[in-house]
């Protein structure tokens, strides 16, 4: 009996120990800063052409960089500031996407570009020149967010109009900022493709990509994550934070999307008691919105801000 009962024990020790050592990889493979760009998805290959074009067009246009400092003077959050071509007092603040940069989303920043605002594309943390570990999926981002506000108030004045624009976890970290008190100088809110809670997005990863359940390796990444960067992964909730918006906010995801599945932008918005819009968009999969048809994309982005920020 006492040899059984030994044995029973050693091999529930080796499971502990082998969760813990798989959780450990997991929350290094999603959470450990990248300090390049991942090369695109298979189904976004086709658009490549184009978004350099773009790029190209970033590196040539008018900026400046922007700085703040956190921890200490050797650890700073970068973002570049492009100033309007036409003198403007109306700015969009673009989020980008996971394992981006500002510069990935060059794309929208010439959209807005084009219709005459200043724009801003910070680098979150544990990306491109900002400082961070270990990426945060929008949670610590939300409150950079609001220092980069509070300078662009600075810069461009307290007459000026801002709408918060992201895509993917650019669009949760926006959904999850619409949570907070904003100045009166936020008008409205864009997110493409946000998902609804970490809880949900990497439970879903986890048997989609790693073929894993959620139990114990989900609860095992959240304590890691907590003695890391201070907090548990259940505090990551965009519904949560959207129940507490009250500004217009129009939610756009693609119907293919098999990344961020579109049910997700059917909680955000079924969270949200502000002026809300929602465009599933017919074909589209994860971040593919604008690629698939632009000038469409286009149009519903001007429809939404005639009505909510004009």
């Amino acid at each position: 009996m006492r040899k059984k009962n030994f044995f029973a024990s050693a091999v529930l020790g080796t499971g502990i120990a082998s969760a813990v050592l798989v959780s450990e990889y997991l929350f290094k493979f999603a959470f450990k800063r990248v300090d390049y760009v991942p090369e695109a998805a298979a189904d976004k290959q086709k658009y490549a052409e184009s978004y350099w074009k773009y790029v190209e067009w970033f590196k040539g246009v008018t900026k400046e960089k922007w700085t703040f400092s956190i921890g200490n003077e050797e650890e700073n959050m970068s973002a570049y500031f492009v100033p309007s071509k036409v003198g403007s007092s109306n700015v969009v603040i673009i989020s980008h996407g996971y394992k981006g940069n500002g510069e990935t989303m060059a794309n929208y920043a010439k959209m807005f570009y084009d219709k005459g605002y200043n724009i801003l594309l910070p680098d979150d943390r544990g990306h491109g020149e900002s400082a961070g570990k270990y990426i945060s999926f929008g949670w610590l981002d939300r409150l950079d967010y609001l220092k980069w506000i509070a300078k662009v108030i600075e810069r461009v004045g307290m007459k000026s109009k801002i709408v918060l624009f992201g895509v993917s976890m650019g669009a949760a970290t926006v959904e999850m900022l619409s949570g907070e008190n904003l100045p009166p100088q936020v008008k409205c809110l864009i997110a493409d493709c946000g998902y609804s809670s970490i809880h949900e997005e990497l439970t879903y990863l986890l048997k989609q990509q790693f073929h894993l359940p959620k139990y114990p390796f989900y609860p095992l990444v959240s304590t890691i994550n907590h003695r890391r960067l201070g907090y548990y992964l259940d505090d990551i909730s965009s519904t949560e934070q959207l129940k507490k918006n009250n500004l217009p906010i129009f939610f756009i995801h693609g119907e293919k999307d098999d990344y961020v599945p579109s049910y997700m932008a059917l909680e955000n918005y079924r969270a949200t008691n502000s002026a809300k819009e929602l465009w599933i968009v017919k074909g589209a999969s994860h971040a593919e919105s604008y690629w698939i048809n632009p000038s469409e994309y286009k149009k519903h982005i001007d429809d939404y801000l005639d009505k909510y920020f004009k």
